[in-house]
Order: C-alpha cells, then sequence, then structure tokens
C-alpha cells in the first residue's frame, strides 16, 4: 500500500507542478485554488498516507486499507476535477457545488478511515 500511495503522490505532484508553472508563464492565475488542492489533498496527504503504511501500519493489506485508498482517491480526483472545470470557467457554481460537496465528503472518509487503519495498528503493538 505504501508504494501505492506514494506513486499516486508523485502523480498528482507532477501535475499541480506543471499547472503551476502554466499558470506562471500564461501569468493567468484563475486556477490558484485547483493547483493548491492538487498539490495538497493530492501530492501531501498521499505521500503522508504511504508513510504511515510504511512506518506505522506494515503496509497492512486489508479490505479497509483497500477501500480507503480508493475512497482517497475517487475523492481528490473529484474535487480536483471539479475546481479545475469551476475555475476554468466550464461549469457554474450552482451545478458543480454539489459534486465538489460530495467529494470533499469522500476525501473527509478517507482520512476517518486511515485514522481507523492507524488506531487499530496501535492496538495490535
Amino acid at each position: 500500500m505504501d508504494r501505492k500511495f506514494i506513486l499516486t503522490s508523485f502523480i498528482y505532484a507532477i501535475i499541480g507542478l506543471a499547472l503551476g508553472i502554466f499558470m506562471a508563464a500564461s501569468k493567468d492565475h484563475s486556477h490558484l485554488v485547483t493547483h493548491a488542492h492538487i498539490l495538497l489533498i493530492g501530492f501531501v496527504v498521499s505521500f503522508i498516507y504511504g508513510l504511515c503504511h510504511k512506518l506505522w501500519l506494515n503496509n497492512l493489506i486489508s479490505k479497509l486499507s483497500v477501500t480507503q485508498f480508493y475512497i482517497h482517491q475517487v475523492g481528490t480526483l473529484g474535487v480536483v476535477i471539479g475546481l479545475f472545470l469551476y475555475y476554468g470557467n466550464f461549469v457554474s457554481l450552482e451545478t458543480i457545488d454539489p459534486y465538489l460537496a460530495l467529494f470533499s465528503i469522500t476525501v473527509f472518509i478517507g482520512m476517518i478511515f486511515m485514522t481507523v487503519l492507524f488506531i487499530r495498528s496501535s492496538k495490535q503493538v
């Protein structure tokens, strides 16, 4: 699980940095919020999850850990795509807002699942 999280975190980092470079080159910073979310929940949180799996969860592969991985990825992709569509003026806030709320809650649930995994692993030691 650690490698899955670390690899996806690097993919998000590449996308986030590429968007940042594009914004700087074009002098159009309208995607600043999208850029920040790609790097924060995509890169940083995924990387931290990978470290948790490596250092504390002993690379636990269970139904909950696999579910948590996919919930985090779906939520993150949903938030990033939604923000990209909104800040790129492809959709209105009224249209995208329910989806952003749903995917934000999905990321939140992923965080709760990681917390449960962490608590369970500390009880086993």
